[in-house]
């Protein structure tokens, strides 16, 4: 067996179990970095017959139709939109991902960033840094306006894998209304048990002191948080992006934090990533110290990876028994 990976050079053998397929007597694998062109893929590994991907990484239709043994190509994370599902599907190739080995993760990563912004750490830390503590305090006492998590509603923007994890560690910090929208509400039964409570989105942008994506990028979703989105916002709510920078428009939301609909948007992830420092969010002087970044961190816990290489490897012995893994986005 034959395997091309595109990613972080070491991942599988940093992340794969020690009884996984990875270190069987004949593997063959070749280790690739991300971006380069598809020719040099296929000279490297022209007979590979299953690619494990970087979740950011790309696999279009030439790299695909130029691997003449190609059986399975598997995100290493939960996103797969840079993958040519089509071009893979019309090969009879499986695609599939690792839904699910991050739930965990990125729902810290969005508690992390609602509590940062309710609790506006990095300002505070900047006064402790300058000298201005007590004064920084005082002024919290004096208005009043510190807010505690519990006394928050949520509004859970998608309610798969992440938002699952994140309404669980909501309720452990006494949030009681937890409010969910998607296209499909959930059964009754898993209402109950993660309690939470279906609304329609312009109601729940409306109810939630904190709204959270926790959507994937298709083209219905792409800038789903634009003016309208944030216009129907709470005056003075928090947002939260721990899914894909593509789902926001910045313009609107900068606007929305300058306007003062917006206290504070808490973000993981931005359009255009590798970010420069001109990105427009960085660049918006009338909002700095409104944003509360963090470097895409979310997902990439160690324990995240091996959750994934855990279930790359369970999926690529599927496909090598004839079967379709339970994790594909496609089929035969």
């Amino acid at each position: 067996m034959k395997i091309l990976h595109i990613g972080k050079k070491g991942n599988m053998e940093r992340f794969s179990a020690p009884d996984a397929p990875l270190y069987m007597d004949g593997n063959k694998i070749c280790d690739m970095p991300m971006n380069l062109p598809a020719a040099e893929y296929i000279k490297a590994a022209g007979d590979a017959e299953h690619i494990i991907i970087d979740a950011i990484g790309d696999c279009r239709a030439e790299l695909i139709n130029g691997l003449p043994d190609l059986k399975s190509i598997h995100s290493e994370g939960v996103a797969f939109n840079r993958i040519d599902v089509e071009a893979a599907s019309a090969r009879g190739v499986i695609v599939a991902h690792s839904r699910g080995m991050n739930a965990t993760a990125v729902a810290e990563q969005a508690i992390l960033l609602m509590l940062g912004m309710l609790r506006n750490v990095a300002v505070n830390d900047r006064a402790v840094r300058d000298g201005v503590q007590i004064q920084a305090k005082e002024a919290y006492m004096i208005n009043g306006n510190l807010t505690e998590l519990a006394d928050c509603s949520v509004g859970l923007v998608g309610f798969g894998d992440i938002a699952r994890a994140t309404a669980k560690l909501l309720t452990a910090f006494g949030v009681k209304n937890i409010y969910y929208y998607k296209r499909t509400p959930v059964s009754r039964e898993l209402e109950e048990e993660y309690k939470v409570s279906f609304m329609a989105l312009d109601e729940l942008l409306a109810a939630s002191d904190i709204v959270s994506l926790h959507v994937p990028v298709t083209p219905s979703t792409v800038k789903l948080a634009d003016a309208e989105f944030f216009g129907k916002m709470k005056q003075g709510a928090y947002f939260v992006n721990t899914a894909r920078g593509e789902l926001v428009d910045d313009a609107a939301l900068i606007d929305a934090l300058r306007s003062g609909r917006l206290t504070m948007a808490g973000l993981d992830t931005l359009d255009n990533e590798p970010v420069s420092c001109e990105h427009p969010l960085l660049k918006a002087e009338a909002v700095s110290g409104r944003i509360l970044f963090s470097p895409h961190i979310g997902g990439i816990t160690a324990s995240s990876f091996k959750r994934s290489y855990a279930m790359i490897w369970e999926d690529i012995e599927t496909v090598r028994s004839g079967a379709v893994p339970k994790r594909a986005v496609n089929a035969r």
